[in-house]
């Protein structure tokens, strides 16, 4: 399925098909039509539209020894270090809402680090990081602590919270933090923070830190495992083998 990124290609294509009808039309004049498909007034506000999203299409190098699940779809978001702000990740969605593709919570991209459990194990654990957003249907930070083969002993992701919970729309830098119980049979550790639909996430500051039992758990219920966390403030870009 063409998106309006392709114009181009589908005025091409149009042209030619009209050609093979002896119907002669310029490459400008089928731009125009393509224009009109997508809803649009004319080729100059699709032209706009493109170098918008294309500025967008621009990759970003991930900080090290964080990765992007399997899950996200990488024709929709693109993530990494923000070029414009040192020791900050961000996700953001190439596409505006006001664009012909169709997004939906079901749609997500997530940055994430895992590590074994051992230092944790039978203590509680407090995740905090800062994270601000533009126009985000959710954004938000979450931790699982994962047993054998996957089991998930403990998960929070803010999303049942009454206060304190994930981003929507426009929001300036806001602390948020999670506490989950690490049981003795745990065997990993997984955290990040995640963009649901449109918008921008911004993310900084993780720490992760063993705090006492007058400290509430919160309420809730992939990749290489780090022998500890490691650039938590996104100060290092290297590659692991670098």
């Amino acid at each position: 399925m063409h998106s309006f990124l392709d114009s181009k290609l589908m005025a091409k294509a149009l042209r030619q098909a009209l050609q093979q009808r002896q119907v002669e039309l310029s490459h400008s004049e089928c731009l125009e039509l393509v224009a009109k498909q997508f809803g649009l007034a004319n080729w100059n506000t699709l032209s706009a539209l493109i170098d918008s999203a294309s500025g967008r299409n621009a990759p970003l190098v991930l900080p090290r020894d964080w990765v992007i699940t399997r899950q996200t779809d990488h024709k929709y978001y693109r993530l990494g270090l923000d070029p414009d702000a040192p020791g900050t990740a961000l996700i953001e969605c190439k596409f505006d809402r006001g664009s012909n593709i169709l997004l939906t919570e079901d749609h997500y991209a997530t940055v994430m680090q895992s590590v074994v459990a051992d230092e944790f194990r039978g203590q509680r654990l407090k995740l905090t990081a800062s994270i601000s957003t533009a126009d985000a249907d959710r954004g938000t930070i979450w931790m699982r602590v994962d047993g054998v083969r996957g089991s998930v002993l403990g998960f929070d992701n803010l999303r049942r919270r009454q206060t304190d919970g994930a981003l929507t729309g426009t929001a300036g830098w806001t602390e948020r933090h999670i506490v989950l119980d690490v049981p003795d049979e745990a065997e990993s550790i997984q955290y990040g923070f995640l963009l649901q639909g449109y918008g921008r996430i911004s993310a900084r500051s993780f720490r992760l830190e063993t705090v006492d039992q007058a400290i509430a758990p919160t309420d809730g219920r992939g990749g290489r495992l780090l022998p500890r966390p490691t650039n938590l403030d996104f100060s290092d870009s290297s590659r692991p083998d670098a």
